[in-house]
Parts: structure tokens; sequence; C-alpha cells
């Protein structure tokens, strides 16, 4: 059985249903996101660990083919441990509605897990000691297109040397991703004439996901793993 990226099936008069499977698949990538948060939650790899109030793992839905990342958390993030929920995060919200989508319709996550202190950029060994975590994720949830918000962002999954300022709204096709580069959020409120850019660049993904995008062949190792929970979990039915 293959996973699956369309996961919704008509059930008449304009609505959708689950088939079995993908529930299966969708509650397992559900429990292997927990197990994932669970490890985030107990590392110390590197200080932040330790000067954390809560690590900010991510959130939202898991079969969607958009993840959004950003840099690291920020004050408000570390004192409830959900990720853009500051200023910065309410822009991030008014930009998804103005194109259709929300929070619960994405899932958005964070290069780092914990709050750099002072919200000063993240270290290179910081970076080295979180990236396994979002990588992991990002392959438990296989989206098509991955928006980078931000310059941080972007480095840490493309390039190290990438600029931001001339990929920002252009889709990039990896072998194991497409990525989408956005100005973060943050930068509407430090320089007000980029936000007319970043509406441009949202209704420029909002036009990408209408497109035939191109479909990621998943690792297979893992895909097998997958597969074969999802079927010991389907005979403890019988």
């Amino acid at each position: 059985m293959a996973l699956k990226r369309n996961f919704l099936k008509p059930s008449g008069l304009g609505k959708y249903t689950l088939g079995d499977n993908d529930k299966y698949i969708i509650m397992e990538k559900k429990k292997c996101l927990e197990e994932l948060k669970g490890k985030v939650e107990d590392c110390r790899d590197c200080p932040l660990g330790r000067s954390r109030k809560h690590p900010v793992f991510g959130e939202g839905d898991v079969e969607s083919k958009v993840v959004f990342i950003g840099e690291a958390p920020g004050y408000y993030e570390d004192q409830i441990g959900k990720p853009f929920v500051g200023r910065a995060g309410r822009v991030l919200d008014n930009l998804l509605d103005e194109i259709g989508l929300s929070r619960n319709s994405v899932y958005i996550a964070n290069v780092l897990k914990c709050r750099p202190p002072g919200n000063r950029d993240p270290l290179p060994e910081e970076i080295d000691a979180c990236k396994p975590y979002l990588m992991e994720q990002l392959k438990i949830i296989q989206p098509l297109i991955i928006c980078t918000l931000g310059r941080f962002a972007l480095v840490s999954i493309y390039n190290k040397s990438a600029s931001i300022t001339a990929l920002h709204g252009k889709l990039i096709q990896m072998e194991k991703f497409n990525i989408f580069p956005l100005y973060h959020p943050a930068a509407a409120l430090h320089q007000p004439m980029l936000l007319d850019s970043i509406k441009e660049d949202f209704a420029k993904l909002k036009e990408q996901l209408t497109k035939p995008i191109p479909e990621i062949i998943p690792d297979l190792k893992t895909t097998k793993t997958q597969e074969e929970k999802i079927r010991q979990e389907q005979m403890k039915l019988f």
C-alpha cells in the first residue's frame, strides 16, 4: 500500500471522507510526531535546552502539503510552547487568510525548537543540534512545499550561501522536497515597505498551489517502516 498525499475521498454532495487506510496513515503520522516531540522536550544538546521555558515543537495539519518553517521561537512562543503567537504570528495569520489558508490547514514549525536569549540570531552549533529534529518532522509529514520564512530558515534547509532577497517568491525544486522562500513576517513589522512584496509572494504561493506540484519520491525505508506499523495496527482489529 502506497502512502497517499491526496487523502480526501468524495462521499457525495461535495463532502469528503477518509478512507480506512488513510486514517491509519494520519494516526501513524501523529504518533511519530508525538514521539519526536518527546525527544525534543528531553533534549539538552545545546544550552538553549536549559534556558528555555517551553520547547516549541510545531503544530498544524499533519496531512497538509504545505509546511511553514520559521527561524526560532520568540518570547511569547517560549511562554506557551506554540509557534508564531506574537506580533509576527498575527501578520502570518493575516497573510494566510488572504490566500484562503489558516493555521489549521497548514503545518508551522521552526528551525530551532528553543528560544535564543534576547531573540538573538541562532548560532551555527544550535542549528546543527536542532536541525535533525526538523528534518525528521518533514520526513514524517512529507509536504509537497516547504515555505521557509526568512534568511535563517532558507540557508538552514537549502544552501548556506542562499540569498532571500534573490530567491523569495520562487519555487526551488530539490530531490527530496520543494522550497518556496518567503520573507519572515516580522520583516513587515521592521520594514513596512516590504509588506506589499510579502503579500505578492503569498499570492504567488496561492497560484503555485493551484498548479500540479512535482511529487517528491518518498524515502523508501521510512515509507516501508510506516506501512509495516500501519499493517500491525490493522491486524489488532481482527
